[in-house]
C-alpha cells in the first residue's frame, strides 16, 4: 500500500483520544521508581564536589560498618572487570584522524573531571542508611585547575589521549570555492551566537533497577530509558562482556526524556554489575539535584556565521565556524550532534550554493553534553534564522521577502551539505503563516503597543530538520556504530484482536494510539482491539528506540511492512475460503471480497480460521498470523515549517511577553492531528524557554554548576505563553509507505529564532543590535542601556 492509498484510511487523521492517558491520569501508571522488588536495596553514588581533581584516595571502612550497609563498591573494585562507557559515533578529523577517545570509566579511576562525577556506589537496605553512608565514605583529593572555556590556550589537560582538550576538528564543504564567493559578494553579513546550554529537566528523573538470578545466570535491568535494546547492547558487548541474551532490559512507563534518557549512563552498569556481586536486586533513583549534575546536558555552542550575497538579497555562500563544548566525557551520540546532525542542516530551506562549515569539539571539566530534544538540529536552525534575519535587516527587506527570495522550490533538492530533499512547499508554509498570524495588521498592533509604552517586535523562524536517521550504510561509514532500523511484530489473535510488538519506545509521544490507529486502520479493525507492547527486550524482537522524530516515520513503517505480510497470507486463506484464486481477492475496511462477485467474508474469519485450520491447506499455508518486518530507511524525513512570534519588550525593565506565536508545519501525513498538536505545543515551550528563561551556568573558575536548581535554572509556565495559533501543511514523504515525516521536536527547533529575531526587532529603535539567549529581563535591560550609553 502506498502513502497516498494508507492517507485514505478510515481513522487515519482522526483526533482518537489517547488510550493510555487513563492509566497515567488515574495513577496507574507504573514507572521505574514504583517497582518493588524481593530483597531490593537501594543505591546512593558519591560524587565528586570538585570539577577537577586526583583521587589521592577513599576510606570507605566506616562506611560499610554502619547499619544496613552491604557494600561500597569503588573505582578500585571495577578496575579490570569491565570497560568504560562507549561513544556510539566516531568522527574524523579533517587531518584523516579520528577523534580522541579518552576513557569514560563507570567509576572514577584515580581522577574526577566535572561536579557530580561518580566516585563510588553505596548498596543498603534503606535509602536512608545508603545516603548517611556515602556521606561517611571520606575522599582525599587533589583539587586541579578547572577548564570551563572551550579552547582556552595553556588550560590543564583534562585526559592524557588529548592534551589540547580538542576531541576533534571536522569539516564539510569546500574552503576554496566558498572564499572565492565571499571575494567577490556584494554584501556579507556576519553574526557572533551562543547556543546556551540546558538541562534537561524530564518530569520523571533517571532511574534504575538491577537484578540477577544466580539460577539462570540471567539479569534484568529496569530503566527510565528511550531504547532499550540499544541499552542492552552497549552494556552486554562493550562495557561488561556478557551475552546479550542472558541480559534483559525493560523500560517501564517512562516520563519523559527528550534525548537525556537515550544514553547508557554510568548507573546503569555499576547496578547492573553489583546486582551479581550482592545477588540481590538494588534501586537507585535520582533526585532532582543529582540531575542537574549528572544527566547529559544539551547545546553549548559558539559560532560565528557569514552570508555572502548579491545585491538583490541573494544568498550566494555561508561560512561557519563552530566551537562544541562536549563536556568532561563522551556521551553516547555527542560526537555526532555538532557535526552529522549540526552541519548537514545549515542549508535550511535555502537554495545557497556554496557552504563551509568547520567544526572543533572541546572537552571541558562539565557534565557531559549530547543530544536534547532536536539534537544538533536546534543548534542549526538557530545560527541561520538568526543570520537571515539579520541579513534582512541589512539587505532592507523584510524578513518573510529575504527568506521568499532564497527558498527552494524544486525537489528533489541536493543540498551542497550532503542531503537531499525529497518534498516540501516552503512559499505555501510561509503564506499560510503570514494568513494565520495575521501580519497585516502587525503595524497597527506595534502602534498600540507604543501607546502603552512598550516596543513591539515580529519576528520569523523557517527551520527545516532531518528525522529517521537513516540509512544505516550510509549512516555507518559517517561513523556511527549501530544500525538505524527499527522492528515490528503484527500477532494476530484468533479472535481477531491484535498486539503490536515495537522496537520504537514511548514516554509520552502516544505511542500506543497512533500505533494502533495504523493497524486498525489498514485491517479495519477498531482501534480498542489494538494493543502495543514497546519497551522490553525480552518480548520485543530487537528496536533501535525513539529519538530523532523517527518513530512513526521508522518504527510505523516497519509496523506496515508486517502489515503487508499479514495481508498478503490473510488473502491466501480468505481465497481458499471462498474458493477464489489469491489473485481475485480484495481487502478494504476489513473485509476480504473477491473481484467482481458478491462474496466476502470479515478479517475475524480469516483470523479465526488462521488458528483453527479445519479444512484447510496445510501443505499451501502454516497455521497462524503473526509477521514480523524491519525497515531501513533509505533517506532522512524532512519536516519543515515557519513560525512567527510577536514579542511586547518593556523597556523599562527588560521584560518580553510573548503576545503571539504562530505555527505552520509540514509533518506530511498526519496519522492523529490532536496527538501532533501536542507534541508541537511541547516543543515550543521547551523552545521559547530556552529562548527567554534557561541557561546552565557553571563557575568559569572552580567549574561548580551555578545553576543547579530549580530556584537557580528558569523553567517556564503556562502564564509565559499566549494561545499558539498551529496548522499544517502536508507533502508526503515520498519515500516511506505512510508519507509521515515526524514532529515531535520541530516546535524545539523553530521557536529559539523566532522569538529572539522578534526581540531584536522590537529593540532595533533602542540601537540594540545583537543578544543572546536567554532574552531575560537583566540581559535584555543591560543591552538596552548599553546601547544607550
Amino acid at each position: 500500500m502506498g502513502a497516498s492509498d494508507f492517507a485514505k484510511l478510515p481513522g487515519i487523521g482522526e483526533s482518537v483520544r489517547r488510550k493510555e492517558d487513563y492509566r497515567f491520569l488515574t495513577g496507574a501508571g507504573q514507572y521505574t521508581d514504583d517497582i518493588q522488588l524481593a530483597g531490593q536495596k537501594c543505591a546512593v553514588f558519591v560524587r565528586s564536589p570538585h570539577a577537577h581533581a586526583s583521587i589521592k584516595s577513599i576510606d570507605s571502612a566506616k562506611a560499610k560498618a554502619m547499619p544496613g550497609v552491604a557494600a561500597v563498591f569503588t573505582g578500585q573494585d571495577i578496575a579490570g572487570k569491565m570497560n568504560g562507557l562507549p561513544c556510539g559515533w566516531l568522527i574524523t578529523s579533517t587531518d584523516g584522524q579520528p577523534m580522541k577517545e579518552p576513557p569514560h570509566p563507570v567509576l572514577a579511576q584515580g581522577k574526577v573531571r566535572y561536579v557530580g562525577d561518580h566516585v563510588a556506589l553505596v548498596v543498603a537496605d534503606t535509602l536512608a542508611q545508603a545516603r548517611d553512608a556515602a556521606e561517611a565514605v571520606a575522599v582525599d583529593y587533589d583539587v586541579l585547575p578547572a577548564v570551563v572555556e572551550m579552547g582556552k590556550a595553556g588550560a590543564a589537560a583534562l585526559h592524557d589521549a588529548a592534551p589540547d582538550n580538542k576531541c576533534y576538528s571536522w569539516a564539510i564543504g569546500d574552503k576554496a570555492a566558498v572564499d572565492a564567493v565571499f571575494a567577490k559578494a556584494a554584501h556579507v553579513t556576519k553574526l557572533d551566537i551562543t547556543n546556551n546550554r540546558l538541562v534537561p529537566n524530564a518530569m520523571e528523573p533517571r532511574a534504575a533497577i538491577a537484578s540477577y538470578n544466580r539460577a539462570s545466570d540471567e539479569y534484568t535491568l529496569y530503566v527510565a530509558n528511550q531504547n532499550p535494546h540499544v541499552e542492552r547492547l552497549l552494556m552486554t558487548a562493550f562495557v561488561l562482556g556478557l551475552p546479550e541474551h542472558k541480559v534483559r532490559v525493560i523500560a517501564p512507563d517512562v516520563g519523559g526524556g527528550f534525548g537525556s534518557k537515550i544514553f547508557l549512563y554510568a548507573e546503569d552498569v555499576a547496578l547492573t554489575w553489583a546486582s551479581k556481586q550482592l545477588n540481590c536486586p538494588i534501586k537507585w533513583t535520582a533526585d532532582r539535584s543529582e540531575a542537574f549534575l549528572s544527566d547529559a546536558h544539551g547545546r553549548d555552542h559558539v559560532t560565528h556565521a557569514e552570508m555572502a550575497m548579491d545585491a538583490d538579497g541573494k544568498f550566494l555562500a555561508l561560512r561557519v565556524k563552530t566551537d562544541a563544548n562536549l563536556g568532561a566525557y563522551l556521551s553516547t551520540f555527542s560526537t555526532a550532534v555538532p557535526t552529522i546532525l549540526y552541519a548537514t542542516l545549515l542549508a535550511g530551506q535555502y537554495t545557497t550554493p556554496q557552504i563551509l562549515v568547520e567544526v572543533d569539539a572541546w572537552f571541558t571539566n562539565t557534565a557531559p553534553v549530547d543530544a536534547y530534544r532536536g539534537a544538533g538540529r536546534p543548534e542549526a536552525t538557530y545560527v541561520l534564522e538568526r543570520l537571515v534575519s539579520r541579513c534582512a535587516w541589512e539587505m532592507g527587506l523584510a524578513q518573510d521577502e529575504i527568506r521568499r527570495r532564497n527558498f527552494i522550490t524544486q525537489f528533489p533538492y541536493q543540498t551542497p551539505v550532503a542531503l537531499q530533499y525529497d518534498t516540501g512547499d516552503y512559499v505555501t508554509t510561509m503564506a499560510r503563516a503570514n494568513s494565520l498570524a495575521e501580519v497585516g495588521g502587525y503595524e497597527a498592533r506595534k502602534k498600540a503597543s507604543e501607546a502603552k509604552g512598550l516596543k513591539r517586535g515580529i519576528g520569523y523562524s523557517s527551520y527545516i530538520e532531518a528525522c529517521g536517521i537513516a540509512p544505516s550504510n550510509i549512516a555507518g561509514a559517517l561513523g556511527a556504530r549501530a544500525g538505524l532500523f527499527e522492528c515490528g511484530e503484527i500477532r494476530v489473535h484468533p479472535t481477531g484482536s491484535v498486539t503490536v510488538f515495537t522496537g520504537s519506545h514511548s514516554h509520552g509521544q502516544g505511542h500506543e494510539t497512533t500505533f494502533a490507529q495504523v493497524v486498525a486502520a489498514r485491517l479495519g479493525i477498531p482501534v480498542e482491539n489494538v494493543d502495543v507492547v514497546h519497551g522490553d527486550t525480552g518480548r520485543v524482537p530487537f528496536g533501535m528506540g525513539t529519538y530523532g522524530s523517527r518513530s512513526i516515520s521508522v518504527g510505523g513503517a516497519a509496523i506496515m511492512k508486517a502489515l503487508d505480510k499479514i495481508e498478503a497470507k490473510a488473502k491466501k486463506i480468505a481465497a481458499h475460503l471462498m474458493e477464489a484464486g489469491d489473485g481475485d481477492i480484495e481487502f478494504k475496511n476489513g473485509e476480504f471480497t473477491v473481484k467482481g462477485t458478491d462474496k466476502k467474508i470479515p478479517f475475524g474469519q480469516v483470523a479465526l480460521t488462521a488458528y483453527v485450520p479445519h479444512n484447510y491447506p496445510l501443505d499451501k499455508l502454516e497455521p497462524g498470523l503473526n509477521e514480523t518486518a524491519f525497515y531501513d530507511p533509505t533517506n532522512f524525513t524532512f519536516p519543515a515549517g515557519t513560525y512567527i512570534c510577536e514579542v511586547e519588550v518593556d523597556p523599562g525593565t527588560g521584560t518580553v511577553r510573548i503576545d503571539r506565536f504562530t505555527a505552520v508545519d509540514d509533518f506530511g501525513t498526519i496519522i492523529n492531528p490532536m496527538v501532533v498538536e501536542g507534541q508541537v505545543h511541547g516543543g515550543l515551550v521547551q523552545g521559547i524557554g530556552q529562548a527567554l528563561l534557561e541557561n546552565c551556568v557553571y563557575d568559569k573558575e572552580t567549574g561548580q554548576l551555578l545553576t543547579g536548581s530549580m530556584m537557580d535554572y528558569a523553567l517556564p509556565r503556562a502564564d509565559d505563553f499566549p494561545q499558539f495559533k498551529l496548522d499544517t501543511i502536508c507533502t508526503p514523504c515520498t519515500h516511506n509507505p505512510l508519507g509521515t515525516k515526524g514532529c515531535g521536536e520541530a516546535g524545539a527547533i523553530g521557536s529559539p529564532p523566532a522569538v529572539i529575531n522578534a526581540v531584536l526587532d522590537a529593540l532595533k529603535p533602542l540601537g540594540v543590535r545583537d543578544l543572546d539567549m536567554p532574552a531575560s529581563p537583566s540581559r535584555v535591560w543591560e543591552a538596552i542601556q548599553s546601547a544607550r550609553a
